[in-house]
């Protein structure tokens, strides 16, 4: 189980302004092998009434280490979840896996609000 992600009240509601976060020690295990997998997340968002408050995405983030995953199933698990918990206008997250095998994966998903289009 995942810890809870925590957010705040949006202080700019009427103004689109994009939050970027940056976790450069992502960590889960390859369900094949076991062995750790390492990524560089990025999670740019427009939130709408709430942000994601960071000591709890830290900790969130940190609860994947002992957990197997594919690579393209632990990204959009956690963009699912933080959607979940922000609904934000617009999100995007980028995870940058390290080289294994001779091959980087880079894996990108991304939410948008139905009524929402960028200024």
């Amino acid at each position: 189980m995942n810890p809870i992600l925590e957010t705040f009240p949006n202080p700019r509601t009427g103004r689109d302004y994009t939050i970027r976060v940056r976790a450069p020690e992502f960590t889960c295990l390859c369900p094949k092998t076991g062995q750790p997998d390492f990524a560089e997340l990025v999670i740019e968002y427009v939130p709408e009434a709430l942000c994601v408050e960071l000591k709890s995405l830290k900790l969130y983030l940190n609860s994947f280490r002992s957990q197997g995953a594919f690579h393209e199933a632990v990204t959009n698990e956690i963009l699912d979840q933080l959607v979940a918990a922000v609904q934000p206008r617009y999100m995007r997250l980028d995870a940058e896996f390290n080289v294994r095998g001779g091959l980087y994966t880079k894996v990108s998903a991304e939410h948008r609000a139905p009524d929402w289009s960028p200024d």
